[in-house]
């Protein structure tokens, strides 16, 4: 008999000019670009993969964040997300995926007002503060 397991998402915070970068999934929340870990591929690879293949942009990852178990009530499903800390030094703007319908990027004081799960607002609020301080340390 096997045991129940969770679905696995890698979920990046990308600041740029002082403004995370979100995207808006089906249920219209503002969640992070990242998604399922690929058979072989470290965290890592996972989540500049997924952000590249979203927004269109080319990150470095600096360090973990975060983990927790986000029950997705509409879908009846929970997932173990892992979010990291993300840099990129492209000047480009961010292009929206086929995935999501929209893409935006908000000031860390708008954060707490959009609809998304806390684990994600625990998330960026934990890079804004570790970047105020010149701290990542990938």
């Amino acid at each position: 008999m096997t045991k129940p397991g969770y679905p696995v998402s890698i979920k990046g915070v990308l600041v740029r000019d002082g403004r995370v970068l979100l995207v808006r999934n089906e249920r219209a929340e503002w969640e992070l670009p990242g998604g399922r870990i690929e058979p072989g591929e470290t965290p890592e690879q996972c989540v500049a993969r997924e952000i590249a293949e979203e927004t269109g942009l080319s990150v470095t990852v600096a360090e973990i964040l975060d983990a927790w178990v986000y029950h997705i009530a509409v879908a009846s499903k929970d997932v173990f997300i892992v979010t990291y800390g993300c840099t990129t030094s492209s000047g480009s703007a961010p292009v929206l995926s086929a995935e999501h319908n929209r893409i935006g990027e908000f000031s860390e004081h708008e954060v707490p007002a959009l609809r998304m799960p806390e684990g994600y607002k625990r998330s960026i609020a934990t890079w804004f503060d570790r970047l105020r301080v010149g701290r990542p340390i990938g």
